[in-house]
């Protein structure tokens, strides 16, 4: 692997490596944004909704294929 020129790495040590982790995970949950309640609401109802129509489709391409294997094989 090619390091660019005038490039210098400073190697850490594994404790050093693990704070710097931790740092970068704190400093990462800092910027998530919670919903608030309304907006957790609507999510989770375009979620349900959606899982519903989807259901429906499977159930009724399940169902017509069914009866056509029926028809083909009854």
């Amino acid at each position: 692997m090619a390091k660019a020129a005038g490039a210098t790495e400073i190697r850490l040590g594994p404790i050093a490596r693990l704070v710097r982790f931790v740092r970068q995970v704190i400093a990462e949950l800092k910027k998530v944004v919670r919903p608030t309640r309304q907006e957790l609401i609507t999510y989770s109802s375009v979620v349900v909704v959606f899982v519903v129509i989807v259901m429906a489709f499977i159930f009724g391409i399940d169902t017509l294929i069914g009866r056509a294997v029926m028809w083909v094989f009854g």
